[in-house]
């Protein structure tokens, strides 16, 4: 929850135009991300007030909103009311009646009416401009929503332009809710569950092969939960609404069993059960990557109390997530690491497969 630097009280979300603000009923302060304050004022004004508040000559003075980090005293214009900058989370905070101070966005220039071919083609040359502003995928950009702080703050991807949906995503919210009540339920004798129902490579085949299944409900702690639930719903969606129903329980079917079985080829005689759905789940994400290479993912960069937003295509982080499974696949063929980075490069190796085959 956001609070007021004055008076401490809860801040409101409040629509603004072109996005949202975070005000103080109280007080009559807000809180403005700077990518809603570069929609609603003038761009010059913001980029100077940005620049001078990082280079760090700027006195600090009250705490952040959001994240508790001193801010930075900056004037507007050089010469009007101070407000605060946050240099962390990109965070502006404005008293009573300094928001005013700002320069509005200034009204197009009126321009003379144009024979109707000269419109046509501009209107071609527009559409054509937008759709390349569109397809631009890479920068530094903060999203608009303040959920999305805490997934990224724990090191996971965010979405910037959710899709619309065609229908719900019935199954993956089925399918995770089965999942975190199977995995919850064996929390409370955790041991006793990984050991009967865990699959173990040596015991592949025991309970009728049942364990491929249960081990793909199964996880090991709260985290390892939230993170494979978290991947299963930003990206599962749009796979499911994309290729429909049974097919999506194919994908994931047949990557949580690929998955298990790459891991079982390491070291066929282990007795060490192996749990969790990241298996399936890598061939949902394979699929999505290929699918939607240019879908803006972001991540938040973290430096001790440094923050940067860095936004890249699907394609760019797929490249970089295939990096770093290759490099756990050396560590867990080394002995390394117990985490099986082999079931993730199974599971995705049927993602591949799976899209190439619907593509042809």
């Amino acid at each position: 929850m956001f609070t007021c630097p004055n008076d401490h009280e809860a801040l409101t979300r409040t629509p603004v135009h072109h996005g949202v603000v975070w005000a103080c009923a109280s007080c009559g302060g807000r809180a403005v991300g700077m990518g809603v304050l570069r929609r609603n004022a003038a761009g010059e004004q913001v980029t100077d007030l940005w620049t001078r508040a990082r280079d760090g000559g700027a006195p600090r003075g009250r705490a952040c909103p959001v994240c508790d980090q001193r801010m930075s005293l900056v004037s507007l214009n050089g010469t009007g009311p101070a407000v605060d900058v946050c240099r962390a989370c990109h965070f502006v905070w404005f008293d009573p009646q300094e928001f005013e101070h700002l320069r509005p966005l200034p009204p197009p220039a009126p321009e003379p009416p144009l024979p109707e071919h000269a419109s046509e083609i501009l209107a071609a040359a527009a559409n054509e401009a937008i759709k390349d502003r569109a397809n631009r995928s890479w920068g530094t950009e903060a999203p608009d929503e303040y959920w999305k702080y805490l997934p990224a703050f724990l090191g996971m991807p965010v979405e910037y332009d959710q899709s619309a949906l065609a229908r719900a995503p019935v199954l993956t919210w089925t399918l995770v809710a089965f999942i975190v009540a199977f995995s919850i339920r064996a929390f409370f004798n955790l041991g006793v569950a990984v050991r009967e129902f865990g699959l173990i490579p040596a015991q592949a085949m025991r309970a009728g092969g049942l364990t491929f299944v249960t081990s793909f409900l199964l996880h090991g702690s709260l985290l390892h939960l939230i993170g494979n639930m978290y991947f299963l719903v930003v990206f599962g969606d749009n796979v499911e609404d994309y290729v429909g129903g049974w097919r999506y329980l194919l994908l994931i079917a047949g990557a949580a069993l690929v998955g298990d079985l790459a891991h079982i080829a390491l070291d066929p005689r282990s007795d060490i059960p192996v749990i969790g759905a990241s298996g399936g789940i890598s061939g949902v994400l394979a699929y999505y990557i290929l699918t939607f290479p240019k879908a803006r993912l972001g991540f938040l960069m973290r430096y001790f109390f440094y923050f940067q937003w860095i936004r890249l295509p699907a394609y760019g982080w797929g490249l970089i997530w295939i990096a770093f499974q290759l490099l756990g696949a050396y560590l867990q063929v080394r002995g390394a690491s117990n985490v099986s980075a082999l079931a993730h490069l199974g599971g995705a190796a049927v993602g591949v497969v799976f899209w190439w085959a619907r593509r042809n």
